[in-house]
């Protein structure tokens, strides 16, 4: 099962209305502005501990190679990454009707954890499930790994009824 995360606002936050994680030593700390929300070391590493395939999925245009370069300095390592430019290339392609800056189902992913109304109101609409995380939240980890436990257990127990 996949886990897909946004980037702003849901792991990367502003440091002063956010616990976040210690900040990278310099000169990396120049180089990766960025700030992690406190816990999410830990989260992706438990999601993957425990089976899931976890992904980045941000419209915006940071390149992969940023993205791992940035998350590496946590030994964090993504299963998969899509942002502004694949997910242009491979969703929206030359399709004549704008679709939605993001469509997680288009890749199979099964939780999106995404901090905007309109990615929420799009999951309702195209039929992929999102999971809203935005506010400080000291359980925000326990949450998104409680959500992925029930999702993977409704998808085993759709499977086992096919």
């Amino acid at each position: 099962m996949k886990v897909s995360f946004d980037l702003d606002e849901v792991l990367f936050v502003n440091p002063d209305g956010f616990e976040t994680e210690p900040e990278l030593r310099f000169p990396f700390n120049r180089m990766f502005p960025e700030r992690l929300r406190k816990g999410t070391v830990y989260l992706i590493k438990e999601l993957q501990k425990r089976g899931f395939e976890v992904w980045v999925y941000t419209s915006s245009f940071r390149t992969d190679v940023y993205i791992k370069a940035l998350f590496r300095h946590y030994n964090i390592h993504f299963d998969d990454i899509v942002n502004g430019y694949r997910h242009k290339a491979e969703v929206q392609g030359d399709r004549a009707i704008t679709l939605p800056q993001k469509m997680p189902s288009h890749y199979r992913i099964s939780l999106h954890i995404d901090d905007e109304d309109a990615i929420i109101q799009n999951g309702k609409k195209y039929g992929f499930r999102v999971m809203r995380v935005c506010e400080p939240d000291d359980e925000w980890a326990e949450k998104i790994l409680a959500e992925a436990e029930r999702i993977r257990k409704l998808e085993e127990a759709q499977q086992g009824g096919r």
